[in-house]
């Protein structure tokens, strides 16, 4: 009797219980790897947000008369200048701004569509599921590539601004499939849960169910793939810039630059060394983040 009492007893004053994320939290905080990673990225987000605002040399003023000068400090610019006379810090500093907003733009797209998308089939099921995964099938079959260089060269624009936005759209629309996948499969095994149970009984209609109920429980993958998804985004913008059909001046992104810096790698290697190695440690950072927020994350491991 007295261990049923002891089993019954309320826990100790001050013992509070900790949540899923809360877990999570401590366990991304064991992460070495991904702490660091976190700082960079951090790190980073602050100089393309605020470095534009900070350094004293406008992304687009031409210094005629430092037109391919080595990297010094003797002229105030610390990577030299391009072809054009236009300081690389500058330059650098606003193609990693672009490069992040292209990565976080058509990320938000991608999961916009991706999670209403999976979770409206997953939860209704039948021919509704059918009808709409059948579509991503279909459109994963379109190669990716052929896809966003069809829409970027149709949608030719004059207006940097409007073909960036276009960028943001194209990318974001073909990166949603998996993600509609992932939120389609966590959906169907919530589907038939207890709490998805009382809010029917309680005669919450299905897409409040879908929306208040299903959707918040998705959110560990949605943000494992997100921050996944964001150098995988950032790589083929770039690729779109290197090829000629991405960002077009005067705006800039690190694909342009690495893509200008390429046909002077020879008379002018700063061109070419400064955004490689700035892309490098970006991706590197958000994929050993995105790892850890995985690991953190992952059911098996609570």
């Amino acid at each position: 009797m007295s261990d049923i009492l002891m089993d019954d007893a309320p826990p100790p004053a001050g013992v509070k219980g900790r949540s899923l994320w809360e877990d999570a939290r401590r366990r991304l905080m064991r992460n070495p790897a991904a702490i660091v990673s976190l700082y960079v990225v951090a790190i980073l987000v602050l100089v393309a947000a605020f470095g534009p605002m900070l350094w004293v040399h406008p992304v687009d003023e031409i210094f005629r008369d430092s037109v391919g000068i080595a990297p010094t400090t003797q002229n105030m610019h610390l990577l030299g200048t391009d072809t054009e006379g236009r300081d690389m810090v500058a330059r650098l500093i606003f193609g990693l701004r672009i490069s992040l907003l292209v990565g976080l733009a058509a990320t938000l797209v991608a999961l916009t569509i991706g999670v209403t998308w999976g979770a409206v089939a997953g939860f209704f099921g039948g021919v509704v599921d059918d009808v709409m995964m059948r579509i991503v099938d279909v459109l994963y079959a379109i190669p990716f590539v052929f896809f966003v260089i069809v829409l970027m060269t149709v949608i030719n624009t004059p207006d940097p601004v409007i073909k960036l936005l276009w960028i943001f759209a194209a990318i974001g629309a073909v990166e949603w499939l998996t993600m509609a996948r992932i939120v389609r499969g966590q959906t169907i095994s919530l589907r038939q849960k207890e709490f998805v149970e009382a809010a029917r009984a309680s005669g919450a209609k299905p897409l409040q169910i879908v929306f208040r109920h299903i959707v918040p429980n998705v959110l560990g993958p949605v943000v494992v793939f997100a921050t996944l998804n964001i150098p995988v985004i950032i790589l083929a913008e770039s690729f779109l810039s290197f090829i000629g059909l991405g960002v077009q001046e005067p705006l800039t992104s690190l694909g342009r630059l690495i893509s200008d810096g390429s046909r002077q790698m020879i008379q002018a290697p700063w061109m070419l060394i400064s955004p490689a190695v700035t892309m490098l440690i970006t991706l590197l950072a958000l994929n050993f983040l995105g790892d850890g927020l995985r690991d953190a994350l992952d059911p098996k491991e609570r």
